[in-house]
């Protein structure tokens, strides 16, 4: 099994906020978040790619001692997520497969129901955060039906995660999806969108992650939600 992080973002809605770094290497009770994430993937035997970009060198130092890959996306500012992703496509092998922002934080509780599951595709919502979120969806009987950041409040029921999976057997036909709209110069979207266009062909599975903590780091509000969460949990 492989994970694929992308790290390649400038994050301009935080940026004001923290240091000049990569939001994924802020500090999460001593440890980068980003760390959090590869150790934990580690240690369930996935190997893992990160997509870098924007303050490369500060998530290779994080990552000095850990044997993982990465790529470098020289195109960071141009391209959206789909571009990173795009460049790492030689890390996609006949293997089931995660791929993740690697701005989020989240644990091994949500790892372990990914790892449950028998789905070709899964993409993981939070149905308590249809209200306030950052992209949302609208899914039935778990297939995921409309998408998008400015869906009204009647037209969506979940918050993207930030996390996706994809069984082996899907792969191929994702990653030759993906080189369809790259080669047709739709580099300015996010890498959901080679899943998002397999809508009308085929179920796009949402898992609920409702009932677990996680948070993907938007704005300073949310990286102080996970700092209050680490600390009530230790």
């Amino acid at each position: 099994m492989r994970a694929f992080l992308l790290a390649a973002g400038r994050g301009t809605r935080i940026s004001k906020s923290i240091p000049e770094i990569p939001k994924c290497t802020l500090d999460v009770g001593g440890t980068p978040l980003i760390l959090r994430t590869v150790d934990m993937l580690l240690a369930n035997h996935i190997d893992v790619t990160i997509i870098v970009g924007y303050k490369q060198e500060c998530i290779r130092k994080v990552m000095e001692n850990r044997k993982v890959d990465i790529v470098y996306n020289p195109f960071f500012d141009i391209t959206n997520s789909i571009g990173s992703l795009w460049m790492a496509k030689s890390f996609f092998k006949d293997e089931d497969t995660i791929i993740a922002n690697a701005d989020v934080f989240w644990s091994q509780d949500i790892l372990n129901q990914i790892l449950g599951n028998k789905k070709e595709t899964l993409m993981l919502a939070d149905y308590n955060r249809a209200d306030d979120g950052d992209y949302f969806f609208y899914a039935k009987e778990g297939k995921l039906l409309r998408y998008g950041k400015e869906l009204k409040r009647e037209e969506r029921n979940c918050e993207y995660v930030g996390i996706a999976y994809l069984n082996h057997s899907f792969v191929p036909t994702f990653v030759d999806r993906m080189d369809k709209l790259v080669s047709g110069q739709e580099h300015g979207i996010w890498w959901e969108n080679v899943l998002y266009s397999f809508i009308a062909e085929q179920d796009i599975n949402v898992l609920d992650i409702q009932d677990k903590f996680w948070s993907e780091i938007d704005f300073i509000e949310d990286y102080h939600r996970i700092i209050d969460y680490v600390e009530s949990v230790k």
